[in-house]
């Protein structure tokens, strides 16, 4: 009799163990990943001109947000950790990366023109075809290309660690992110679809 109940205690242990880690692993931050990735987005491919224009139109903005984001709180019963992550996602590592990817963008941009360039459904980019280019620009192609993916990698990690997403759900930030950096791709640029195709986006 103790052996079944014994044995009954260790099967209610074990599943509630389970669905304690299920629920744990299930959990990811939808719309606070995608929240962060349109905005890092967003600022890497504005151009100057236009980083310009939103500063000076956006700063009141940004103080009534500031405003209405401190109102909400002080009546909230949300955990702060849950509060932040309505805000912007932001580390010092998450700026330099920013930044140093915000750099390379025009130097990508003339091969995402020509068609050399594509951007995948991963998040990275890939290199379409390198025709009528000459050594040099090969080269500098390759050595864009490795940078920029390794800078995306990194900065999927730390958007992720930054909103204590779970090392098991990178590969959503990286789909996430890959939605953002397709829908501001040019007209004309390759893009990868869903299931694998690539089209250029019109």
């Amino acid at each position: 009799m103790k052996l079944k109940a014994f044995q009954l205690a260790l099967v209610s242990w074990a599943l509630l163990f389970f669905f304690s880690c299920l629920t744990i692993n299930i959990y990811f931050p939808e719309a606070a990943v995608k929240k962060a990735a349109d905005e890092i987005v967003d600022e890497i491919r504005k151009s100057d001109k236009e980083d310009k224009e939103k500063k000076n139109s956006g700063s009141q903005e940004i103080k009534k947000r500031e405003e209405v984001f401190a109102l909400k709180s002080s009546f909230s019963f949300v955990p702060s950790v849950y509060a932040q992550q309505e805000m912007e996602v932001s580390t010092p590592k998450i700026r330099a990366l920013k930044q140093s990817l915000k750099n390379r963008f025009p130097k990508l941009r003339p091969f995402f023109d020509r068609g050399n360039l594509g951007e995948a459904n991963d998040g990275f980019i890939r290199v379409r075809n390198e025709s009528g280019l000459n050594l040099k620009e090969k080269a500098m192609l390759r050595n864009l290309l490795k940078d920029e993916n390794n800078d995306r990698k990194n900065l999927y990690a730390e958007v992720a660690k930054a909103l204590n997403v779970d090392s098991s759900h990178i590969s959503r930030v990286q789909k996430t992110f890959a939605e953002s950096w397709i829908r501001t791709a040019r007209p004309g640029w390759w893009i990868q679809k869903e299931n694998g195709e690539w089209i250029k986006k019109e």
